[in-house]
Parts: structure tokens; C-alpha cells; sequence
């Protein structure tokens, strides 16, 4: 694997610090599942996979306490993955072997996903995608990205989306195209637009951290712009995610909770303010494009073509 997000050693878990990258490639050593918590606060680990992965080997080190679900339940509250590995982990008959067992499953789903998704993808495709949903959000491959690692025979080529204000596009998605020879192309979230319309965009790629009942997806903040532009210009618009982002007992895209960021995210960058003092900042990080700007969801287990709640509980029911 050329990127490893996550190393589990059995009395701890090391984490590639991805607030560093590209710069530097340092890994967070997390012995209690306090400590795992506040790596995923402060954005050690991200991506929806990634984090339910390491809130599992998290509830492994303080061998299934009280105080470790509840303590990791409250680090970030719009990834349901997050959960669905807490609720997980409560049934396992071996915490080890239990966390261990989510993080192959998510790499076997994620490279089921990138073999179904591959043949979405023209050849020459030039892809658009948005934040960063490869091997540093996952276990290993990625969701929307691993699916682009997956078409690489067919000559593709990436458009990342900088990504506003935590820029893991710029940082991460560019990052991993780079070491892996992916030819990709960085701009800022508002040209994406513009490269449509002039038509530079053959299909838009991307992840979520949430999928309602309904097919509505949650997923980082300026998902929901692209996908406004994508139907307007005709372009195919994409979902990738692991059947364990789809959350049955919401009912729909406003039902997801919306986590709010800090300020200084918003304002500046490491150290640099560019904003003026006592200004007003909004920073939610998600947000929610609603099921019918998706032309599919492409999961490990099929493609949910034009999503809706009778498509969506069919495709889970197959796995009961």
C-alpha cells in the first residue's frame, strides 16, 4: 500500500498526522481511546472509513470501557461511519479482532468499489473530484478516489477542487495523485464552474460522510455546488461509499446533523490571517446535495442508479 493512514500494533495506534502533509509524513502515536478522539477533533485522521477504523482500534485499547465509546461518540458528529463502528464494536466478541475485522472490510469494500466504479469511467476521463477520498480517508484505496486508482489504465486524469478552508484537496488528493503518478490538476473550488462550461469535465467523482434514507448525501462543504453545476451542464455526478456510510434511520439530507467548524479555519491558514478582525464566520463543514443531483451511488456491493429509499433499502437488504 503507498499510503498507510492508519498502523495498528496492538497496544497502540498510529495515525499519519494529515494536517502536516504534503510537507511532512509524521505519525501520532494514540495509546487510549481519549487520545484517538482528540486525533479525530483535530483532524489527524478524517474521512468518514478513516475515521470509524480508528474510533474502533480506539475502543480496542481501553478494552471496551464505558468511557471510550462515549468519549469517541462525541468527536466529530456528522460521520455516521464513526458510529456504525461504535455500535459495531459493542457486539464484537473480541475487541482486537473486532477492530481489526473493520479495517480489512473497509479495504475489501473499497477496492470492490473502485473495480464497480472503474467502469463508469471513460476512457481519457478527466475526473473532478472534491476533498480527499483516497487511501488517507479509508483503510487503504479510497472511496471516489480509489475508484479513480482503479480506472488508471484507462488514461484518466484528475481536476481536484482545493477545498475550502482545510484545503485536503490541495493538500491530500494532489499529494497522493503525485505519489502515485495519477496526472492531476489543482484549482480552487470556484473554477470548477467555469472548466464545465467549457466542456474540461467528463465525470464528477465524490465521497460522503453521511447517505440518508432517502439518497441524500452529505459530504464536505461546496458537494453540493458541484453537483448544482453537474446537472446543469450534463455531467455524470457520482457517489462513492461503503455501504456502512447509509444511515436508514435518517430519514432524509436535513436530518443530518451539520458539524460546525472553528473560526480560525475560516479566517487564515497556519499562523497567516488574512481576514479582518471581529468579522462574522460561518464554518460548517458539510453539506447536503440531495438525492436527485446524484446519477448514482457506487458501493461494494452495486451501483445504486438514480437513488431513492426503496433502491437504497433493497441494496442493504442484500447483505442481511
Amino acid at each position: 500500500m503507498a499510503v498507510e493512514p492508519l498502523r495498528w500494533h496492538g497496544d497502540r495506534l498510529e495515525l499519519l498526522d494529515q494536517r502536516l502533509l504534503p510537507d511532512q509524513a509524521v505519525y501520532v502515536s494514540c495509546r487510549t481511546a481519549a487520545e484517538v478522539a482528540q486525533a479525530i477533533r483535530d483532524m489527524v485522521v478524517r474521512g468518514a472509513p478513516a475515521i470509524g477504523c480508528a474510533a474502533a482500534f480506539g475502543v480496542a485499547l481501553d478494552k471496551g470501557s464505558p468511557s471510550s465509546y462515549e468519549v469517541l461518540a462525541k468527536s466529530r458528529p456528522t460521520a455516521v461511519n464513526l458510529f456504525w463502528a461504535l455500535e459495531r464494536m459493542k457486539k464484537a466478541k473480541g475487541l482486537k479482532a473486532g477492530a481489526e475485522a473493520i479495517y480489512a472490510e473497509d479495504l475489501a469494500a473499497n477496492r470492490a468499489m473502485g473495480k464497480l466504479g472503474a467502469k463508469l469511467v471513460p476512457r481519457n476521463a478527466r475526473v473532478m473530484t472534491h476533498c480527499n477520498t483516497g487511501a488517507l480517508a479509508t483503510a487503504g484505496h479510497g472511496t471516489a478516489l480509489g475508484v479513480i486508482r482503479s480506472a488508471k489504465d484507462k488514461k484518466v486524469s484528475v481536476i481536484a477542487c482545493e477545498t475550502r478552508p482545510y484545503l485536503q484537496g490541495a493538500r491530500l488528493t494532489a499529494w497522493e495523485c503525485v505519489q502515485e503518478g495519477i496526472p492531476c490538476t489543482l484549482i480552487t473550488d470556484s473554477m470548477a464552474g467555469h472548466l464545465m462550461a467549457r466542456g474540461e469535465v467528463d465525470v464528477v467523482i465524490v465521497g460522503a460522510d453521511r447517505i440518508a434514507a432517502n439518497g441524500d448525501v452529505a459530504n464536505k462543504i461546496g458537494t453540493y455546488a458541484l453537483a448544482v453545476l453537474a446537472k446543469r451542464h450534463r455531467i455524470p455526478f457520482y457517489v462513492a461509499a461503503p455501504v456502512s456510510t447509509f444511515d436508514m434511520g435518517t430519514r432524509k439530507g436535513t436530518d443530518i446533523p451539520i458539524e460546525e467548524r472553528a473560526a480560525d479555519e475560516v479566517t487564515g491558514y497556519r499562523g497567516t490571517r488574512w481576514a479582518p478582525q471581529g468579522v462574522a464566520v460561518r464554518n460548517p463543514a458539510f453539506d447536503v446535495t440531495p438525492a436527485e443531483l446524484v446519477t448514482g451511488i457506487i458501493t461494494e456491493r452495486g451501483v445504486v442508479r438514480s437513488p431513492n429509499r426503496k433502491k437504497i433499502q433493497a441494496l442493504i437488504s442484500t447483505g442481511a
